[in-house]
């Protein structure tokens, strides 16, 4: 619902800070679906304020009858009396149920309304966002925050109407009896409003700082549990726990600031309940002494001065509650005003069939963050069909080129097109669907086998799965596990070995049948024996396809049609395998240091 068009950079950085206004004036569009259950929901809280308002209304009936004119009080009267207030309470209670019922459906509703925009905004963001944002901050945002804003999607709108409703009738009840009386007495509330406001503030501050330190808890732990066989090879639980304990001090203290505020915020109001008590007290008294109020009127006072100090203090007791809520909506809003630097632009096109034809044409790319230029006026054309590899040494931009086909990030200058065309006007769906990917680092999901495989393409058959499965050579290992394609591989494919788990990635990009095939570092973190199953499963895979090899095992890459030699200073030279030995030049010194590594 809010997610909207890309903003430019300027604006939406990850901490910005809101002013409630705005906080609330963002929320409020994730009210619209709701707004026959949130009208139903304001008024069962008018009615339930009914019961509350009418009942001193019949203590004071009562009393003045038997104070002024006792032979009129009859147990006829007190039966009408006691019968109303039991119909009323009855309402009270349907009404109570709708609000607890309903009301807390509605913010559960808006929770998830919440959570799939966020959710989707995050699919949206580009690699920078994830580099610069922890994954326990992002998760924290979207599951306590969000619990949070549940609650105050309820509770906030009916708390605040039903204290406006109260003030405003017992106001125009009290105003009848006694004008001086009632204007003293609320002369009270706006000074005690403005007090709340400017002590909310602090609150609100302790609130952002105790929201943010618990993302970083999350952080810290789960870095540590998902590094937890790193931290028993290394022996350094203690470390590891030294660090928790830090942050979980932090915590602690930042938690102990905010239950001060919080001390402060309610003493205010308990001064300011006093004070309005002292009123009815010496301005009562003193009243009642001039005869200028009867005995059951200053009751009445009473009754409505302990009704509208309980609703003082359920307003200070939702007070928490709003500050997590505003909190929680601001951490929100951090999420969706991140830039959209990677979308598809207006009147994109859709890439269909290519023939896989790559051209860098004077391209140059810097990191926004670090500004740092890692290709400087590159120029380079892939035919289609063709296979090329890229070699050098670390920090020469090999995997930053790859990244930059599929628009994982955008070139800073020059232009990259795909048959003819610049990537940037091909839709991102479409541009992506038609670009494989084997990486170094495999990334498997939480599931089955089958599931993993089905990843390349969702609406695939069994047979299908199988059939990439087989090409990619890996249907011989998964026919032994328990299960088969139906087995469990756990998080992150933990059951598996790296070989079986590159297999299986592979097996996915099968699947997917891409047209550009970009393969970075796919065999450097394999065994001999995996590595040559792996080997054979890429080569089938190359097979048709433009493919790009990044590759520091140079074995690896002694058949494609070119090798290019990339550095800091751009390509240094490119050729064959057999004419880059022949030149003795970079790769030559590459491939002799290899070879006397083996």
């Amino acid at each position: 619902m809010l997610l909207q068009n890309p903003k430019p950079a300027a604006e939406g950085r990850d901490q910005k800070n809101y002013s409630t206004k705005t906080l609330i004036r963002r929320f409020a569009p994730y009210y619209r679906p709701y707004v026959p259950i949130l009208i139903k929901d304001l008024a069962c809280a008018a009615l339930t304020t009914v019961c509350e308002l009418v009942l001193p209304l019949i203590i004071r009936h009562i009393t003045d009858t038997g104070t002024t004119h006792f032979e009129l009080l009859s147990w006829q009267l007190i039966w009408h009396m006691a019968l109303l207030y039991a119909l009323l309470r009855a309402v009270d209670c349907l009404a109570n149920f709708y609000m607890a019922h309903t009301g807390h459906v509605m913010g559960a509703c808006v929770e998830t309304d919440m959570r799939r925009d966020a959710y989707a905004h995050l699919q949206s963001l580009s690699d920078r966002y994830y580099t610069n944002t922890k994954v326990g901050q992002i998760m924290g945002r979207l599951t306590n925050d969000l619990f949070d804003v549940t609650e105050f999607s309820h509770h906030c709108p009916e708390e605040f109407f039903i204290a406006f409703v109260k003030a405003l009738i017992s106001f125009l009840i009290l105003i009848r009896i006694n004008i001086p009386l009632t204007l003293l007495l609320f002369a009270v509330i706006p000074v005690m409003l403005f007090v709340c406001v400017r002590l909310n503030r602090w609150q609100r501050m302790a609130f952002r700082r105790q929201r943010v330190q618990i993302g970083e808890l999350n952080a810290r732990i789960e870095d540590s549990l998902l590094g937890q066989r790193v931290v028993k090879a290394f022996a350094n639980e203690a470390v590891e726990m030294h660090k928790f304990t830090q942050d979980n001090q932090k915590f602690l203290s930042i938690k102990k600031d905010t239950y001060w505020y919080m001390g402060v915020f309610k003493a205010a109001t308990l001064i300011f309940e006093g004070l309005m008590y002292l009123i009815v007290i010496l301005a009562g008294g003193y009243f009642l002494l001039r005869r200028h109020i009867a005995p059951a009127d200053l009751v009445l006072y009473v009754l409505y001065v302990n009704m509208l100090i309980a609703t003082i203090r359920r307003i200070v007791e939702f007070t928490e509650q709003f500050q997590r809520g505003m909190t929680g909506i601001e951490r929100f809003l951090q999420i969706m005003d991140a830039d959209i630097e990677i979308f598809s632009h207006d009147g994109a096109q859709e890439m269909k069939k290519p023939r896989g034809a790559i051209r860098f044409e004077d391209v140059s790319f810097e990191y926004e963050d670090e500004h740092k230029r890692v290709l400087h006026h590159l120029n380079l054309e892939i035919a289609p069909g063709e296979a090329v590899a890229l070699v050098g040494p670390s920090g020469g931009g090999k995997t930053t080129l790859c990244n930059l086909i599929p628009r994982f990030y955008d070139i800073s200058a020059g232009a990259l097109t795909i048959d003819g065309v610049p990537v940037s006007d091909y839709t991102l769906e479409s541009l992506r669907r038609n670009i494989g990917i084997v990486q170094q680092d495999v990334y498997l999901f939480s599931g089955t086998v089958a599931d993993n495989i089905l990843y390349g393409k969702p609406t695939a058959t069994r047979e299908e799965i199988i059939e990439a499965a087989k090409k990619a050579g890996a249907d011989s290992f998964i026919s032994t596990l328990p299960d088969g394609y139906d087995t469990y591989i756990g998080e992150r494919g933990v059951k598996l070995s790296g070989g079986q788990k590159q297999r299986i990635s592979i097996a996915r990009v099968f699947l997917k049948d891409p047209a550009i095939l970009i393969l970075d570092e796919a065999t450097s973190a394999l065994d001999n024996e995996s590595e040559y199953a792996v080997a054979q499963a890429l080569r089938e895979l190359a097979k048709g396809r433009t493919s790009i090899t990044v590759a520091h095992r140079l074995s690896t890459i002694r058949g494609a049609d070119r090798i290019f030699v990339l550095t800091e200073n751009g390509i240094e030279e490119q050729g064959t395998h057999e004419q880059l030995l022949a030149q003795q030049g970079m790769y030559y010194r590459l491939y002799q240091l290899a070879q006397q590594m083996r």
